[in-house]
């Protein structure tokens, strides 16, 4: 039987972004499931783990920040890739410090991120961070 191909779970606000996202996943070989927000990733992650997290780091609500921290609290080993278009040296001095493994600016490079996901799914941790 074949391998079932590994769930990237998108985290983000923008519509548009989410929609595209998967599109770029799906083409790429990977399964995507995608949340509006924060809680509602959350949420999910009460049953299911992905293989890979995209989160933007700006969303109202439950933020991506308070995502993270949240992932931490609960001991999850998911890799954690951020996404953001608010890019600040203390954004990602905190995103990385609670462990994400790469860091990207909006628009996002299609390469670089799935250059970034496979190197998370593979386990080749941690990843550089990718300047701004």
């Amino acid at each position: 039987m074949a391998e079932s191909p590994p769930l990237i779970a998108v985290v983000d606000d923008e519509e548009s972004i989410r929609k595209a996202l998967e599109r770029l996943l799906r083409s790429a070989g990977f399964t995507a499931d995608t949340f509006a927000s924060g809680v509602t990733f959350l949420e999910f992650m009460r049953t299911r783990a992905p293989a890979c997290v995209v989160l933007d780091l700006h969303m109202p609500g439950v933020n991506g920040f308070e995502v993270e921290a949240e992932l931490v609290r609960a001991g999850s080993r998911v890799p954690v890739v951020i996404i953001t278009g608010h890019d600040t040296p203390e954004a990602r001095a905190r995103a990385v410090g609670l462990g994400a493994v790469a860091y990207l600016r909006k628009p996002v490079d299609d390469v670089l991120l799935l250059a970034a996901i496979n190197s998370a799914i593979a386990g080749e941790l941690p990843l550089s961070v990718k300047p701004a």
